[in-house]
This record gives C-alpha cells, structure tokens and sequence, in this order.
C-alpha cells in the first residue's frame, strides 16, 4: 500500500498497550501514515495482539504481525514456566519479566521493516521514569542503537538515515495517561497485563498493572479497562 498523498511513513512497534497505543497517534499527529508491527513471542499476555489489531483497524494503520520463538530462549516470566510476581517492585533490581534483549530484537526487525518499505522513522514506547527497570528500556541503549542502524542499513549508508523516536522517553505514566487521553485514545482497546486470564482480564497486582493505576490515578482520569484485584 503506498502511503496517502503528503504523507510519509513510519513504523510503530505496537504491543497493544498504552504506551505503544500512545506512540501510533503521536505517530498520526507528526504527520505520518503509521505501519503497526507487533510480535508474537509466545508471550503468556498475548492478549496484547488482539488489543493491537483492534487499535490499528480503528486508526486506519496496515498492521504485521511477527512470530518469533522467544520462549525457546526463556529466561521470562512472559515466555517461560516462571511465575509472574504479584509484588515486583517498580524500581531496584532488572525483574523477572524482563525478556533477554527484547527491544533490540524487536527494534532491528522494525529497522529492517522500515528500510523495505520506505518508513523513515520508528517509533518505539519506551520509557525511563516510571517503568521495570528494564535495561532496554534506557536512553543510552537508544541512542547507541540510534548510532549502529545508520551502519547497517543500505539507507544509512547512502544518507538516508530512519529516525528512532521515543517520544514517551522522560514522562511518567501520569503524564502518558493525560497526553492518550489528549489524543483520543480508546483506553478500552489497550493491554497493560504481564499475567491476564484466559479472557483477557488484567491481574490488577503485576508490576505493569500497578504502574497503569498508578499512572490513571494521578492523571486524574477513569482507566476504561477492568482488574481482577485493585
């Protein structure tokens, strides 16, 4: 599909959850003919892709999705026989539901993604304030592979360098919460959950979870999802 007149592309990496949610209208707001690329990793929340699909067919954006055997690698309470903790803490030590080298798998295939269809940003919703302390989810892991797609891409090397963007980098959920809402984001069509039911119904206890409350109560705003446990 070739993009809408006096729109360009870009790629967005979209988990289904509010924050990648938050990235595909940014992504719209800049100007852009957003690609929605989301993965399924045997991840134990797959919910997140159906959220994913219904987000992108709402805002008009040609969706992929990627299959990808994370679980073969493990070493996850999202991928592997490991228990979801109900009391994670929010900062401190990397936790179990960090996915070994997650966000540099996925961004690499976005980069190759964004290359063959002519994308010329990717934007990704990481966040460095109020998240798990995720290792890729930090600048400086940004920015030092904002350096190395220029070196392995055709389109770096003649110049034409895709742009990563993370525009949620320094805010914290509250702040994600009012600029969604700002946006007009569905709430209802977004998944935060690490450890859901087989409906779909968020825990309301995991590490995620607690940070989307967290961030709807000091945003001041009503979360249009349910919770088994608040």
């Amino acid at each position: 599909m070739a993009a809408e007149k006096g729109l360009k592309r870009a790629v967005v990496l979209l988990s289904g959850g509010l924050d990648s949610s938050t990235c595909l209208l940014i992504a719209k707001k800049d100007g852009f003919q957003p690609i929605a690329l989301s993965f399924f990793y045997n991840q134990r929340h797959a919910v997140e892709i159906e959220m994913a699909s219904r987000l992108a067919i709402s805002n008009e954006a040609e969706h992929f999705i990627l299959n990808l055997p994370l679980d073969v690698i493990g070493g996850s309470a999202l991928t592997d026989d490991i228990d979801v903790p109900e009391s994670e803490p929010l900062d401190g030590e990397i936790p179990l539901t960090y996915v070994p080298a997650r966000n540099l798998i996925f961004l690499s295939l976005a980069l190759a993604f964004a290359e063959t269809r002519n994308a010329e940003r990717i934007y990704i919703g990481i966040n460095s304030l109020d998240f798990s302390n995720y290792p890729d989810c930090r600048m400086d892991f940004l920015s030092k592979f904002s350096e190395i797609s220029v070196l392995a891409t055709r389109a770096g090397r003649e110049g034409k360098k895709i742009e990563i963007k993370a525009p949620l980098q320094n805010m914290k959920k509250s702040e994600i919460v009012k600029l969604a809402d700002e946006l007009g984001l569905d709430f209802s069509l977004t998944s935060s959950c690490y450890n859901p039911d087989r409906q779909g119904l968020a825990c309301g206890v995991c590490a995620s979870c607690r940070l989307r409350i967290k961030g709807f109560k000091e945003a001041g705003i009503l979360d249009k999802i349910n919770y088994e446990k608040q």
